[in-house]
């Protein structure tokens, strides 16, 4: 059984990939990029030219959980 997650958020070549777990949202931010063959991968390695791209994820990623969090009370 493969888990799917509750959202995703992509920017460039950054993803925020949004979990609900029991009590709790939990978020992992992956990069995109090209293997020597040529074939996506992803990683968790960011240079600078990502860092304001994974910013703009992470913000995005907490507007999306506080609203689902305000939505169920």
């Amino acid at each position: 059984m493969t888990t799917q997650p509750a959202h995703k958020i992509r920017l460039g070549l950054i993803t925020a990939t949004i979990w609900k777990n029991d009590n709790f949202y939990s978020v992992d931010f992956s990069r995109s990029f090209k293997n020597a063959e040529g074939e996506w991968q992803n990683g968790t390695s960011y240079s600078h030219s990502d860092l304001l791209n994974l910013s703009k994820c992470a913000d995005r990623a907490e507007i999306w959980i506080a609203r689902q969090t305000n939505a169920n009370n």
